[in-house]
């Protein structure tokens, strides 16, 4: 069995750098989870070092080793990283929902119509990709726009919880609806909302779904500075062949080299490349 392929220590100073795992540059505040987040362009939430790309809890621990602990309620990092990032639905400046393979993910404004064009579902398809469930659940929030969980659940029918669960990870994903605040008095809520109340002039915008997937390639790459085999397949929740044609697009163009199959590297002289 081939070993894994590793990431140069070179190139993983560049990652703590533009990922802020230095703990000069850690993140403590929401103004500082946005800034961090429009420039990565997309991060998931609450994922550590065992996963790869940005994340927002490696970045407010400001570390490149930092792991999860079983104990997420009692541990500060975590506690702040959930804070955090309530506080940032709740301002709405960038994109939050669970996107891909059903992650928690944050995305930059610039980012949202090619995550869109790659996740996302025209109005025609609406009947035939969404459950009974999910449809029932975005009529009510097209005719009320925000609701909370309890009041959604009675409105639209979907009372059983699991039911409701698995249809607003649906919408989520089809970029359709977020979640808009958190409350927990006088009990524990969220709000849900329409995607396009948000971020309107992003989700109308086309584009074709080959140009979306190369302009997420170039987000990472550009962040990551190089990705072996598998890795934004794996960040994103592309298909590995659909990633690879989003990487040797970016060869094409000159943005990045190939160094072997599956392994492209940020053209030097590119956005302070390793």
């Amino acid at each position: 069995m081939a070993p894994r392929p590793q990431v140069p220590p070179e190139v993983e100073e560049y990652r703590d750098q533009r990922w802020r795992r230095e703990g000069t540059r850690q993140v403590e505040t929401a103004l500082d989870a946005e800034r961090f987040v429009e420039q990565v362009g997309f991060a998931a939430c609450l994922t550590d070092s065992r996963r790869p790309g940005p994340s927002l809890y490696v970045a407010v621990c400001g570390r490149r080793d930092a792991v999860l602990p079983r104990n997420v309620q009692k541990d500060p990092e975590a506690s702040l990283t959930w804070v955090l990032k309530d506080e940032v639905i709740a301002r709405g400046k960038v994109y939050y929902a669970k996107l891909g393979r059903g992650k928690a993910t944050f995305v930059a404004p610039r980012m949202v119509p090619f995550f869109k064009a790659v996740w996302g579902m025209r109005r025609a398809e609406e009947h035939t990709r969404l459950s009974t469930s999910a449809q029932a659940v975005l009529r009510v929030l097209r005719r009320e726009w925000e609701m909370a969980t309890s009041d959604l659940r009675d409105a639209s029918g979907v009372r059983d919880r699991a039911s409701f669960t698995r249809a607003m990870d649906e919408l989520q994903a089809a970029m359709l609806v977020v979640p808009s605040a958190v409350l927990y008095q006088p009990k524990f809520t969220y709000i849900w909302s329409l995607g396009i109340g948000r971020f309107p002039d992003a989700l109308v915008r086309r584009v074709r779904r080959e140009a979306a997937v190369r302009e997420i390639a170039r987000c990472f790459l550009t962040g990551a500075g190089l990705t072996i085999p598998g890795e934004l397949a794996r960040v994103t929740g592309l298909s590995r062949p659909e990633a690879g044609r989003g990487n040797r697009a970016l060869v094409a163009e000159g943005y990045a080299t190939m160094l072997a199959p599956g392994t492209y590297q940020l053209v030097t002289g590119t956005s302070d490349a390793p």
